[in-house]
């Protein structure tokens, strides 16, 4: 088994009606979600328990919708404005709880280097789409 990994990435997307509201109750899952082992290698602790860090990178790609033809539209993402204003807050959520939070670069091309043990992707969303 490899060491614990005490991070964790989340790539966030903010839509049109993304509210604040919505954003501290995703942070507020974000810090408390059981998704780390415990000593019996269940997933039994979140990165508050684990004193972990996150790496929280700004995505509005994951608003991406292809339902329909060829090319996904984009038009449900938030603007830039309220985008970035709502990803520093939602930062500063998760930082008030005394997290360790690194942010990527507001809309810019980045390249991130990671290795992913096992295969757990769990998606987080504020509004029940499905």
């Amino acid at each position: 088994m490899p060491p614990l990994n005490r991070d964790y990435w989340y790539w966030l997307g903010l839509g049109m009606t993304t509210t604040p509201e919505m954003y501290r109750i995703l942070a507020d899952k974000t810090a408390e979600l059981r998704v780390f082992e415990d000593k019996k290698g269940r997933m039994n602790c979140s990165v508050e328990d684990a004193r972990g860090a996150l790496l929280v990178v700004s995505q509005s790609t994951l608003f991406g919708d292809a339902r329909r033809g060829r090319r996904p539209n984009f038009r449900d993402a938030a603007n830039s404005t309220k985008a970035e204003l709502l990803y520093s807050q939602f930062v500063e959520q998760l930082q008030s709880r005394g997290l360790k939070v690194k942010t990527g670069v507001f809309q810019t091309a980045m390249q991130i280097d990671l290795v992913n043990y096992g295969s757990v992707t769990i998606l987080l969303v504020s509004e029940k789409i499905f």
